[in-house]
């Protein structure tokens, strides 16, 4: 197919608009080549298809807009800002979904309290016993260091006999149970740590959202 590619200079363009859907009824082109011309056509040359163009209909109104290749950065900054959006929109989602599974789950402020000390009660219930246990396990470690003195390595003097295996073997799981209770430790005070901070956060929204559906209901 003939290109109808033309250089607009003057004012004419909703005439040569015209002219060119006529013969063609199909789309028009516009696009600004790299010396800042304007030009209309029934199609994009080659050489300019990676530069921005619109796309008109017969009256010259803009239909779309193509975008031109990007640079590196401008790819790169492209896809940041479409990673903020997606993340943002998620976060609205999220934030909808809670205030439903709120306002559906509870009645009242002090429903949340209530379930929130008990959830923090089997939690430090559990601190407790990991507490006792490691109590026990430290106190044992103890008398075993005492009793694994006697012996070489523990023990500098070169006529020590070496530690018995089953000694050596029952230092080492009680110091293997000593660090896995510390974790279990470390990790449910954190889980109460978290509980206390979503719940405080679940009444203060609670709190907020009943608010808000009064203030609607007595306009």
């Amino acid at each position: 197919m003939k290109n109808t590619s033309i250089t607009i200079r003057i004012p004419l363009v909703a005439a040569l608009l015209l002219a060119i859907s006529a013969v063609h009824a199909e789309k028009v082109y516009k696009w600004v080549d790299n010396d800042g011309v304007t030009h209309y056509g029934d199609y994009i040359p080659p050489e300019y298809a990676e530069l921005q163009h619109s796309v008109l209909n017969e009256q010259g109104v803009q239909l779309e807009v193509i975008e031109g290749a990007l640079t590196d950065e401008q790819r790169q900054q492209l896809r940041l800002e479409t990673e903020i959006a997606v993340n943002a929109e998620k976060a609205r989602e999220a934030n909808e979904l809670r205030d439903r599974v709120l306002l559906s789950t509870y009645l009242s402020v002090e429903e949340i309290q209530d379930l929130r000390d008990r959830r923090i009660e089997l939690v430090q219930a559990q601190i407790h016993v990991t507490e006792i246990y490691l109590d026990n396990l430290r106190s044992k470690l103890e008398k075993l260091e005492v009793e694994a003195e006697r012996y070489s390595p523990y023990n500098a003097d070169p006529k020590a006999k070496p530690i018995d295996e089953k000694l050596a073997r029952e230092l080492a799981d009680t110091i293997d149970s000593i660090m896995l209770y510390e974790k279990t430790l470390t990790n449910s005070q954190a889980e109460q740590r978290l509980l206390q901070s979503k719940f405080a956060s679940d009444i203060m929204r609670f709190a907020e959202l009943k608010q808000l559906s009064s203030e609607r209901e007595a306009r």
